[in-house]
C-alpha cells in the first residue's frame, strides 16, 4: 500500500529493469518490506481470494510471480547506485594521487625540509642526534613547541623569517600542495572496503546473470540489461582498481622518500600532519608580518617621541637663555630674542 503505482506496473518495471519507474528509494523499500520466501509462497497460494485480501497481500500475490525476485531487486539497486559508488570512490583516489605527486614535485617544500634539517643539526650539535640525514615528517608539527628564551618566538617563527629574508620562494610551497586538504579526509581503509564491496557486487551479479533461467515472459529484460551493465561496471571497476594501485604505490614511494613506514602511518594521518604544518606555517608568516608591523609602529612612535622631546628641550633652552639675558640687564637684541622665543 506504500507504493502509489499500480502493482502490475511495479511488477513490469522490475521485469523490464525500468529505471524511469524504479527509484533507488522504491527498490530499497521493496527489499526491506519483502516477505520471507516461504511467506511469499504462501501468499501466492491465496490468488483465488485476491479481492478479500489486504493491500499488502494483494501486492505480494502480484509480485510473487516474478522469479528470483530478491536477486533481481538487489541487482537493480546496485545498478541504480553504481554511479554514486564510483563518485564516492574516484575523487578520493584522485585527491590522494594528486597530493602525493604535488608533495614529491614541490622543490620549495623540499628546500624547507633541508633548512629544518640544517637548523635541527645545528641545535643538536654535540648531542647524539647531531649529523642526522633525515627526520620523521611528523616532527615539523612540533616546531612551534620550541621557544626562544624570552618565550616570544618559536622555532617555526625563526624558520619562517629565515625563509622570508633569504629564500622567499619557499613561502610559495602551500600553493603547491592544494590537494593536501582533501587527501587528509580520505580513509584508505574505507576506500579499500568500498572497492572490495564493488568487486563482490559485480562478481555476484555476473554469477546471477550466468545462472539465470531462460525468460518465461516477453517483458523480462533482466539478463539482457544486466549483461551489458555488468560489462560496463567491470570496466569501470578495473579503471578504479588500477588508479587505486597507482595511488598506493605513490604513497609507498613517499614513505621511502620521507623515511616513514606507510604500514604504520595512514594516508589520513600523514596528510593531516602535513595540512596542519602547512596551515601553521602560513599563520606563522602572518604573525611575523604583524610583529614586524608592530615593531615598526613602535620604532616610529619612539622616534616621534624623541624628536618631540628634543624640540621641547631646545625651546626650553632658548627660554632660559632669554631669562639669563634679562637678568644680566643686556637690552641689546632683547626684542629679537623675545619674538624668536614666542614664535618657537
Amino acid at each position: 500500500g506504500s507504493f502509489r503505482l499500480p502493482y502490475e506496473e511495479i511488477k513490469n518495471a522490475i521485469l523490464e529493469v525500468n529505471e524511469a519507474v524504479l527509484t533507488e528509494s522504491m527498490v530499497q523499500n521493496l527489499i526491506k518490506l519483502m516477505p520471507e520466501p516461504d511467506k511469499l509462497k504462501m501468499i501466492a497460494g491465496l490468488k483465488e481470494e485476491y479481492n478479500e485480501l489486504a493491500e499488502s497481500e494483494q501486492f505480494g500475490i502480484v509480485i510473487s510471480s516474478v522469479s528470483h525476485l530478491l536477486s533481481r531487486l538487489n541487482a537493480i539497486l546496485f545498478k541504480l547506485q553504481f554511479n554514486e559508488q564510483v563518485d564516492n570512490i574516484k575523487p578520493d583516489i584522485v585527491a590522494v594521487t594528486a597530493a602525493c605527486e604535488e608533495l614529491r614535485n614541490s622543490e620549495n617544500f623540499g628546500s624547507l625540509l633541508s633548512i629544518i634539517l640544517l637548523v635541527g643539526n645545528y641545535m643538536n650539535s654535540g648531542s647524539m642526534n647531531a649529523g642526522a640525514f633525515g627526520f620523521n615528517i611528523s616532527f615539523v608539527c612540533k616546531l612551534r613547541d620550541t621557544k626562544s628564551t624570552d618565550q616570544k618566538m618559536t622555532l617555526l617563527h625563526f624558520l619562517a623569517e629565515t625563509c622570508e629574508l633569504q629564500y622567499p620562494d619557499i613561502l610559495n610551497f602551500p600553493d603547491e600542495l592544494i590537494h593536501v586538504e582533501k587527501a587528509c579526509q580520505v580513509s584508505a581503509e574505507i576506500l579499500r572496503k568500498n572497492l572490495d564491496q564493488m568487486s563482490k557486487q559485480i562478481s555476484d551479479l555476473q554469477h546471477d546473470v550466468n545462472n539465470f533461467p531462460s525468460r518465461t515472459e516477453e517483458k523480462d529484460k533482466f539478463v539482457e540489461k544486466m549483461t551489458s551493465f555488468v560489462k560496463e561496471a567491470q570496466e569501470q571497476y578495473e579503471k578504479l582498481r588500477m588508479m587505486h594501485a597507482n595511488m598506493e604505490n605513490l604513497y609507498r614511494e613517499l614513505g621511502q622518500y620521507f623515511l616513514f613506514d606507510t604500514n604504520k602511518i595512514s594516508i589520513e594521518e600523514f596528510f593531516t600532519n602535513l595540512r596542519n604544518f602547512k596551515n601553521m606555517f602560513v599563520q606563522t608568516v602572518k604573525e611575523n608580518q604583524k610583529r614586524r608591523e608592530m615593531e615598526e609602529k613602535m620604532r616610529r612612535a619612539k622616534l616621534a617621541k624623541e624628536k618631540a622631546e628634543k624640540e621641547r628641550q631646545e625651546k626650553q633652552k632658548k627660554r632660559e637663555q632669554l631669562i639669563d639675558m634679562n637678568s644680566e640687564g643686556d637690552e641689546t637684541g632683547v626684542m629679537d630674542s623675545l619674538l624668536e622665543a614666542l614664535q618657537s
